[in-house]
């Protein structure tokens, strides 16, 4: 049997639609930093244009699960969050959110599942063809902290004592 990583890091994106870039951006920019700071081994980093079923085979077995996206509505400069399996898988097998997944994990896996956060940056344009934009990248740069933070101590209670200090804060203006 392989050994896991106890850290599985999930993000979702489309670097050629502007903002939605965000997500594999911070992915590849915790990618260098846990090289750099000796604590790649500890985490497995996944990125895709979408979640899909087969994703929640990523999640079997890990202690914490990282759910990293861009979100139109999100408020500024991001969200953190935990999240749960909620029961409801959908009709078809693409694009599913964070907690369908928790749930198709349930129903495949007897083992529990791993402690599960969110964190959904503020993206203002998605554009195909488009950049991120300066507001967009204002707000990633803000999650790249606290992702710092997650990773440097990855462990559930730690992770949660952060969701109480990142509540919403106020959105900002579009670029």
């Amino acid at each position: 049997m392989v050994t896991r990583a106890p850290v599985v890091v999930l993000a979702c994106g489309n670097p050629s639609r502007g903002d939605d870039a965000l997500g594999p951006l911070l992915l590849e920019r915790l990618h260098a930093w846990l090289l750099a700071t000796g604590l790649a081994g500890r985490h497995e980093l996944i990125g895709d244009f979408q979640w899909q079923i087969e994703h929640a085979l990523d999640l079997a077995g890990r202690e914490l699960a990282l759910f990293i996206d861009a979100g139109a509505m999100t408020p500024a400069p991001f969200v953190f969050e935990p999240v749960q399996a909620n029961g409801h898988v959908g009709p078809g097998s693409h694009a599913l959110s964070p907690a369908a997944l928790l749930s198709v994990l349930a129903r495949i896996s007897s083992d529990p599942p791993p402690a599960a956060f969110v964190l959904a940056v503020r993206g203002e344009r998605f554009e195909l063809g488009a950049a991120p934009c300066c507001r967009a990248l204002a707000h990633a740069e803000a999650a790249f902290a606290l992702l710092q933070n997650l990773c440097g101590a990855a462990s559930a209670a730690h992770w949660q004592t952060l969701v109480q200090r990142h509540a919403p804060q106020s959105a900002g203006a579009a670029c």
